[in-house]
């Protein structure tokens, strides 16, 4: 059986020195790592940034396999005004607004941008989702009589 959960999150890039500055630029720590890959610890997992020669190397792919994907990595936020706060900051940083800050036929106010490396990130305020006190986020949200733990 595999544990319901994602511990590492891995994206390809060209240049990680590069790619950790417009982490950094949005205010997100780096860990100690081993030389080629830079590493952000998150709540319950990490982000890595890894070449992207090395990481098709690794899987035993080209890297024309590798692919974009079709697929957003989400950062869900506590307020409405977070949304267009962290996106203001990710456009500073570097990144390509995809789409501004909006609100949404269910309900929600989101947003997404590119990174420099063209990973798309969905910016979120889910009423219906509210985050811990921790900042963890699940579908269901951390509601009244919900566990608190991250």
């Amino acid at each position: 059986m595999m544990d319901q959960r994602i511990s590492l999150v891995t994206l390809a890039v060209a240049d990680p020195d590069r790619a950790a500055a417009f982490y950094e630029a949005l205010g997100w720590r780096r860990e100690e790592s081993e030389p080629g890959i830079r590493v952000f610890d998150l709540l319950g997992q990490s982000l890595a940034l890894y070449p992207r020669a090395d990481l098709a190397r690794d899987m035993g792919v080209s890297e024309a396999e590798l692919g974009t994907g079709g697929m957003t990595l989400a950062c869900n936020t506590r307020t409405r005004d977070e949304v267009a706060a962290v996106m203001d900051r990710a456009a500073a940083a570097g990144a390509r607004i995809l789409k501004p800050a909006h609100d949404v036929f269910w309900g929600g106010h989101i947003g997404y941008f590119a990174d420099p490396d063209g990973h798309v990130w969905e910016v979120a305020f889910n009423p219906f989702s509210p985050l811990s006190d921790t900042g963890a986020f699940r579908w269901a949200g951390y509601g009244a009589g919900a566990s608190q733990a991250g």
